[in-house]
């Protein structure tokens, strides 16, 4: 199983709109695949139309070790996409974990528990650095970084970037970037295109060359407990999605993970 960490600590750049709707295209396609909401605000869990009423086990629980993957795992109404959902519990997780043994690997012991049932797993997580999304680097494979084009992303991701080294130092040392992925583009903005352009002079091929517009359809469509992709599947920014999804297949190690 390829697992796929979607972060970004700036809150606001599309990183949940990017798991939910890119876990939907990965599914679309065949691939069986896990999304884990990291986030205690919980909205990958919410935009999948998962009830609060219907998360008797969350990510919490695997952290803290109360539960299985196994338990935790709600299937979604798309077919071949499971999640294991959040709850405001992981809000305390990491004060809880502080005491815990190998409080940084909680996340990637739990995935080895059931390995080859998914083909692919992504892990939403909440807009910071601390240990929830320490564990999510630590878990993953890669990195997915959606980057919102607006005048301070560089100064944003080259923390990022800088957390990613030490990860690899430290924990995970096959921990890659897989790309970054450029949202909310509005070609009225010439501000955006700026930033677009400085990004990729930056940052060259690591940079997906499809751009996430800012769309209308894309924020309406968690408020229906639906991806954009089935919500409206012929809007702007679900055929981006897909496109982006398409993008994402092409760099993953796909033969080795049917393997």
């Amino acid at each position: 199983m390829i697992c796929i960490a979607i972060a970004n600590q700036k809150g606001g750049v599309g990183k949940t709109t990017t798991a939910i709707n890119v876990a939907t295209a990965l599914a679309a396609t065949g691939q069986r695949v896990l999304l884990i909401d990291l986030d205690p605000q919980g909205n990958a869990s919410t935009g999948l139309g998962i009830d609060h009423k219907s998360r008797e086990y969350s990510s919490y629980d695997l952290l803290i070790g109360s539960a299985a993957l196994s338990d935790a795992v709600i299937p979604t109404r798309v077919p071949k996409l499971d999640i294991v959902p959040a709850t405001q519990d992981l809000s305390g997780a990491e004060i809880e974990l502080i005491d815990i043994a190998e409080r940084t690997h909680r996340l990637k012991n739990s995935l080895e528990d059931v390995p080859g049932h998914w083909d692919i797993c992504l892990i939403d997580c909440p807009p910071s650095l601390g240990l929830l999304t320490v564990n999510a680097l630590v878990a993953a494979h890669s990195l997915l970084v959606p980057l919102q084009c607006e005048f301070f992303a560089l100064e944003g991701l080259s923390q990022l970037l800088t957390t990613v080294e030490r990860i690899r130092g430290r924990f995970n040392p096959t921990l890659s970037i897989m790309g970054v992925a450029l949202t909310m583009y509005d070609r009225r903005n010439r501000l955006t295109d700026q930033v677009a352009d400085d990004v990729r002079s930056c940052l060259g091929k690591i940079v997906f060359e499809t751009v996430i517009p800012r769309n209308v359809r894309l924020s309406e469509a968690p408020s229906h407990g639906l991806p954009a992709l089935i919500y409206d599947h012929r809007c702007v920014g679900s055929e981006a999605y897909m496109q982006l999804a398409r993008e994402l297949i092409e760099r993953l190690p796909l033969p080795e993970m049917a393997a």
